[in-house]
């Protein structure tokens, strides 16, 4: 039997059934130990927050200093704080990281989140594989080859990839062919490094474009990064369920648009039945785009945990 994505997952769903008594929630109160489990499902997702969602509150922006306008200034230790302060993993963005930042930097920052009982559980790039510009696109596959390094490097098990745009792979008929071999490549490097390549349904991609990227590359360290405010249709959860099966990371959002251009709430308890319909078991990520994250965040993570975990 070929040892790819298809196998893999079969091979990974088998040997979790072993695993389904044991739902220790790593952020529970008091003991550390969850004594309510989710009467929904035999999983407790773990929670996280991704550094994205105090975009505005960061001192740095890909690599330039970025005025925080006299709100709370973050830096990623100090956001790792925060995410301890709430007891879930972090997802630390690369958009924010100081210009400067080397090996010596990121093994500081694994150091300080693991003093704080904070998993790393992933980084995330903005990408662009379906670039018709060869020289455009082969900086891309460096930059993210060179953030998969520096994944391992943190321990962050996971990393966002975006694969391209809706409007490139239907204006260009290379442009799929191009993402599937690009990511190809990263999975590749991944493999070797022990680091999941979440692909992002983000660029307006459909539930179909999603699902044939992932099935195209067909690598066993790669699957889908599913955004459940991503879908801008008008079956935003049946094209969620389309690609659940396939989800490596799961990044919450509280909004989603649609087609019309009006966002709407997403509806929690919908996402929660259909990953546990699909048996998902990884984390589960806050990326909270909204006004007011630090008045909103907390609230938000205490309704997660009661509709996902039952707490």
């Amino acid at each position: 039997m070929p040892f790819n994505r298809r196998t893999f997952f079969q091979l990974s769903a088998c040997s979790s059934l072993s695993l389904a008594s044991a739902n220790v929630d790593w952020f529970a109160e008091g003991s550390g130990v969850s004594e309510q489990t989710n009467l929904n499902s035999s999983v407790n997702y773990r929670l996280g927050l991704a550094a994205y969602s105090l975009r505005k509150h960061f001192k740095f922006f890909k690599g330039q200093p970025q005025p925080t306008n006299g709100l709370q200034e973050f830096d990623m230790f100090s956001f790792i704080d925060y995410c301890a302060a709430h007891q879930c993993a972090a997802e630390l963005t690369s958009y924010f990281f100081p210009p400067n930042a080397d090996r010596e930097y990121f093994l500081k920052l694994k150091r300080h989140a693991f003093l704080s009982g904070v998993p790393i559980v992933g980084t995330a790039i903005g990408n662009n594989f379906t670039l018709p510009d060869k020289t455009k696109l082969e900086k891309e596959i460096r930059l993210a080859k060179q953030w998969i390094d520096r994944a391992a490097i943190m321990g962050a098990n996971h990393i966002r990839f975006f694969a391209g745009t809706k409007r490139q792979i239907e204006a260009n008929p290379n442009a799929l062919t191009s993402a599937i071999t690009s990511l190809k490549r990263c999975a590749e490097h991944a493999s070797r490094l022990g680091v999941f390549i979440g692909v992002e349904n983000h660029g307006q991609l459909t539930a179909n474009q999603v699902v044939a990227i992932v099935e195209g590359v067909d690598s066993p360290w790669l699957g889908v990064n599913l955004d459940t405010g991503n879908f801008i249709s008008e079956t935003p959860y049946q094209d969620l369920k389309q690609c659940a099966p396939l989800a490596v990371n799961v990044q919450y959002k509280v909004k989603m648009k649609q087609p019309s251009g009006e966002k709407i709430a997403v509806d929690m308890t919908s996402v929660s039945q259909l990953l546990t319909e699909s048996k998902y078991k990884g984390h589960i990520v806050l990326e909270y785009e909204e006004e007011n994250p630090l008045e909103n965040i907390p609230n938000v993570l205490t309704q997660m945990r009661k509709v996902f975990n039952g707490r």
